[in-house]
């Protein structure tokens, strides 16, 4: 197995899937300010996701570039954690489900940066500029709406009991993970996951909300094992490809 292949892959799925769910609110957001500011985040994952994901075309060595494994790859060939493909239901819940995220890209991308992959390094170093802005963004909307209303504070509570058993799956390691921190080209998830508690923690408390304390996991997608809802994703997003293959813009 080409370990770094993988690794990349990964994280250039994390991007690609939840840059195309956050898409879907175009049009859709609950003020116009926030549309555009939800829009431009998706922007970002999907640069992400095309830089990483070409990168893991190379790395690859079988001529497939970031298009090609973006749009031409069945379900289980896909490696994103099932957090990231769940539905967006309301705005708590999308915005909950995004700082989930962002506060594990942030700390892992500040590590990455210092990765003996130059190649790598330069993806999380530009990265990370967006992903501080992403953690700020969601960050203070979990909050506002924690500590808002009654009504908001109870539907965003009934958000986090739903996404909780998906954050584990952020921290998954196996052979792929423990032979690239040997190497010293990425920082150990056991690292990234003592700021993510910490970061989760304060943010939820200060936004009055009770962090669920019962021990369901959600787990598979690291391993091509998905949710029903990656499926209804693929079919939009790879469309275009499926019904006109080859074709470029």
């Amino acid at each position: 197995m080409n370990s770094l292949f993988e690794y990349v892959l990964r994280l250039g799925d994390d991007s690609l899937i939840l840059g195309h769910r956050l898409s879907e609110w175009c049009g859709h957001g609950p003020i116009l300010e926030e549309d555009i500011a939800m829009t431009n985040i998706s922007l970002d994952l999907v640069g992400q996701a095309t830089s990483l994901l070409g990168y893991a075309g190379e790395l690859e060595g079988k001529g497939r570039d970031a298009d090609a494994l973006a749009f031409l790859r069945f379900d289980r060939e896909y490696k994103n954690v099932l957090l990231v493909e769940q539905p967006n239901g309301d705005f708590g819940m999308t915005m909950l489900r995004q700082f989930f995220f962002d506060s594990f890209r942030k700390p892992l991308f500040e590590k990455l940066q210092h990765s003996t992959d130059q190649h790598l390094a330069a993806i999380a170093e530009k990265s990370l500029k967006e992903t501080k802005y992403h953690l700020k963004h969601s960050s203070e909307w979990v909050i506002r709406l924690g500590d808002g209303t009654e009504e908001s504070n109870a539907r965003i509570q009934e958000s986090l009991n739903t996404l909780w058993r998906y954050t584990n799956e952020l921290f998954f390691t196996d052979e792929v993970d423990n032979e690239l921190v040997e190497k010293g080209i990425v920082p150990s998830l056991q690292e990234i996951q003592i700021e993510w508690n910490a970061t989760v923690t304060a943010v939820l408390t200060e936004a009055t909300l009770t962090i669920p304390t019962n021990n369901w996991k959600q787990e598979g997608g690291r391993k091509g094992l998905h949710s029903e809802h990656l499926g209804y994703i693929l079919a939009e997003l790879q469309y275009m490809q499926r019904a006109y293959p080859n074709m470029q813009w």
